[in-house]
C-alpha cells in the first residue's frame, strides 16, 4: 500500500468535510438572485423563501412570544401602578398649582395649599382605581388594531438579506468556526476509515 495514501486520502476528507460545512453556511444567503447552472436554477435558501419564512416567523410570534394578555397582566398590575404614580401625582401637581389657576383665575384665589393637597390626593385615589380600567380597554382596543403576525411578516419580508447574514456571522463565529473545525475533522477520520478499508481488501 502506497503510504501517500495514508496521507492524502484522509487530508483530502478533511478539507473536504471543511469546504462543504462552509459553503452549505453560505448558500443560506448566497446567491441573493437565482442563477441558472446546467439548467438547475440556484439561489440562496433565505432569499428564495423570504416570504415564506416572514409569515411563519411572524405568527409564531404572535402565537408564541407576544401574548396581549400577559402584556395586559403586566402593566395592569399593582407593581406597575405604583410605579407611574409619582410621575402622575407631579402632573397633577402642576394642573392645580398653575394650568387650573390660568384657565379659571377666580378659582386660583380661592384654594390654597390644604385645599390642593386635599383635591391631588382625591385625583390620586381615583386614578390609582380607573388607571388599570384605561389600560384594559387600551390592550383590548390595540389587540384589535394591530395586526401583529402581518406587521412582523412584513419586517422581515422587507429585511435586508446582506444585513441578516452580517448578523449572523458576527453573532456565531465562534460557532460557525467550530462547526468547520468539527465536519474538518470529522472527514478526516472518515479518510483514515477508507483508508482502513483499502488496506484490508488488500
Amino acid at each position: 500500500m502506497n503510504w501517500w495514501l495514508v496521507i492524502i486520502i484522509p487530508v483530502t476528507s478533511a478539507f473536504t468535510g471543511y469546504i462543504t460545512n462552509r459553503l452549505a453556511v453560505k448558500m443560506l444567503f448566497r446567491p441573493r438572485t437565482p442563477v441558472r447552472v446546467f439548467g438547475i436554477t440556484i439561489q440562496g435558501i433565505f432569499p428564495a423563501r423570504q416570504p415564506q419564512f416572514a409569515q411563519r416567523i411572524g405568527a409564531l410570534v404572535t402565537s408564541e412570544l407576544v401574548s396581549f394578555s400577559e402584556i395586559e397582566a403586566k402593566i395592569t398590575s399593582e407593581e406597575s401602578v405604583k410605579k407611574i404614580m409619582p410621575v402622575a401625582e407631579l402632573h397633577i401637581d402642576d394642573f392645580l398649582r398653575n394650568k387650573l389657576k390660568e384657565a379659571f383665575p377666580m378659582i386660583g384665589m380661592l384654594i390654597g395649599e390644604k385645599t390642593i393637597g386635599t383635591l391631588k390626593t382625591i385625583f390620586m385615589n381615583e386614578l390609582e382605581t380607573i388607571f388599570p380600567v384605561i389600560m384594559k380597554e387600551y390592550v383590548k382596543n390595540l389587540q384589535q388594531d394591530l395586526d401583529l403576525e402581518k406587521m412582523v411578516a412584513a419586517k422581515i419580508a422587507a429585511l435586508s438579506t446582506d444585513k441578516l447574514e452580517t448578523a449572523i456571522y458576527e453573532g456565531l463565529k465562534k460557532e460557525l468556526r467550530q462547526a468547520g473545525f468539527f465536519f474538518g475533522l470529522l472527514g478526516f477520520l472518515i479518510g483514515l476509515v477508507q483508508v482502513g478499508i483499502v488496506y484490508i481488501l488488500k
